[in-house]
C-alpha cells in the first residue's frame, strides 16, 4: 500500500492556482492569487480566522466554486470538476468518522463504495502506516482524539489521492496531543510522499510540519517561504508579528558603514545589515526577536559592534525553560526579551536598570509606513 501511495505521489501531485479568487456579493474572501504547491511537499496555508485560507483549500477540493482563475492538479485542469472527480481527499477537524462502523470498516469505506471486494490487505497496511493495527475492531468512541484523527488520515489515503487536504485537523486536540500529532503527520507525509496542503491558524504547528508556508492576510498571500526563512527574514510587519513575536523599533536611516545601514532610534545608534532590510525607505522599523537579545545589568560592559539599548525592567515571568522580561527601553517602546534559565542574574528584576544588546546580524528591517502592530493580538482586538 505504501509503495502504491509512493507511485501515486510520483505520478504528480503538484497544485497550481492561477488568478484564483472568491467573492461573496460585495465581500472578497480571496483576492486573485497565484500559488504553486510542489509535488510531494508538506505545504501550509497559515493565517488568522477570516484570512481566506480555508476558502482557498475548499476551492482546491472543489467544495467552493472560484469566482475567477483556475485550479490545476498534477497537470490536469480540475476547475470545473466536482469534488469526487478530483484526485484529492480532505481531512476535516471533525474527522467525520462513522460511529456505527469499527476502525477497519471506516478505513475500508471508500474502497467498498467503489465496489472493491478484497480490501483486507490494503486496509491492514494502511492501519499499520498510522500505527493503529491492533485497534482495527474498535469503534471510534473507544479511541482518543489523536487516534481518531489518524483513522481519518488513513481513510483518506487509502483512496490514493495525489493531494491530501487537511483543514485544521488538529484543532480539537489538547496541546500535548496536538504536538505529538504534528510529528506523526509529518512522519506519514514523509513516508508516503504525497502532497499535503494543510490549513492552520497555529504558527508553531505550521513551522513544525511544513516545508513551505504561505502566510495569508486579508485574502492575500503576505509572504511565502520555508519556515526558518519566514521567521528570520519577515518581509512585512504582519509576518514579523504573526509568526512568533517581534520587537519593532521605529528608526531613521542616517548612513552606511560597509554592508550595514546606520540607524537612529530616538537618538540611540543602531546597525542593520542592508541585506536584511526589505525596503530602501529612510524611515524603517528595525526588528529583533526576543530570544536574540541578551539582557544584562546596567553596569555590564558590552562588547563593541553590538546593538545596545538601555532600559528598565517592567515585568518578568518565569515559564520554566526561560524567563520572559518586558523592558521599557530608552527608544520609547516596551521590548520583550526571552532568556534561557541557566545562569540568571538575580539583580534583574522589576525596576532594575538594564542594557539590552544583540548582534546586528540578527536584526531585520521593513518600511515604517506599515502598521507596527499588524498581526498582533492587540491589532486583532
Amino acid at each position: 500500500m505504501t509503495e502504491q501511495l509512493r507511485d501515486t505521489a510520483a505520478a504528480g501531485g503538484d497544485v497550481r492556482l492561477t488568478g484564483i479568487s472568491k467573492t461573496y456579493g460585495a465581500s472578497t474572501a480571496v483576492h486573485p492569487l497565484d500559488l504553486t504547491v510542489p509535488q510531494g511537499s508538506f505545504f501550509a496555508l497559515l493565517g488568522a480566522s477570516g484570512c481566506g485560507k480555508t476558502t482557498t483549500l475548499r476551492m482546491i477540493a472543489g467544495l467552493e466554486e472560484p469566482s475567477g482563475g483556475t485550479v490545476v492538479i498534477g497537470g490536469q485542469d480540475v476547475t470545473a470538476l466536482p469534488p469526487y472527480k478530483r484526485p484529492v481527499n480532505t481531512v476535516f477537524q471533525s474527522y467525520a468518522l462513522f460511529p456505527h462502523l469499527d476502525i477497519f470498516e471506516n478505513v475500508a469505506f471508500g474502497l467498498r463504495r467503489r465496489g472493491r471486494k478484497d480490501v483486507r490487505k490494503q486496509v491492514e497496511e494502511m492501519l499499520d502506516l498510522v500505527e493503529l493495527g491492533p485497534m482495527a475492531r474498535r469503534k471510534p468512541h473507544q479511541l482518543s482524539g489523536g487516534q481518531q484523527q489518524r483513522v481519518a488520515v488513513a481513510r483518506a489515503l487509502i483512496n490514493h489521492p495525489q493531494v491530501l487536504l487537511l483543514d485544521e485537523p488538529l484543532g480539537a486536540l489538547d496541546l500535548k496531543l496536538r504536538r505529538q500529532m504534528q510529528l506523526e503527520l509529518k512522519r506519514i507525509q514523509t513516508e508516503v510522499g504525497i502532497t499535503f496542503v494543510h490549513v492552520t491558524h497555529d504558527q508553531e504547528e505550521a513551522m513544525t510540519m511544513a516545508d513551505t508556508i504561505a502566510v495569508m492576510n486579508g485574502g492575500r498571500i503576505e509572504q511565502l517561504g520555508a519556515p526558518a526563512d519566514l521567521y528570520e527574514n519577515p518581509a512585512t510587519t504582519f509576518v514579523a508579528n504573526f509568526l512568533g513575536q517581534s520587537n519593532l523599533i521605529p528608526a531613521e536611516v542616517t548612513g552606511r558603514s560597509g554592508d550595514d545601514l546606520l540607524l537612529s532610534a530616538s537618538g540611540v545608534r543602531l546597525a542593520l545589515p542592508k541585506a536584511r532590510c526589505a525596503t530602501d525607505a529612510t524611515r524603517v522599523h528595525l526588528g529583533v526577536r526576543p530570544e536574540k537579545i541578551t539582557i544584562a545589568h546596567a553596569d555590564t560592559v558590552v562588547a563593541d559592534g553590538r546593538n545596545q539599548v538601555a532600559g528598565t525592567v517592567v515585568d518578568s515571568s518565569f515559564i520554566g525553560v526561560s524567563t520572559q522580561y518586558v523592558v521599557r527601553a530608552e527608544t520609547g517602546q516596551e521590548l520583550a526579551v526571552f532568556e534561557q534559565n541557566m545562569d540568571r542574574d538575580v539583580r534583574i528584576a522589576a525596576g532594575a536598570p538594564v542594557v539590552l544588546h544583540w548582534n546586528p546580524a540578527h536584526s531585520f528591517g521593513m518600511d515604517a509606513t506599515q502598521a507596527i502592530d499588524a498581526g498582533t493580538a492587540e491589532e486583532a482586538a
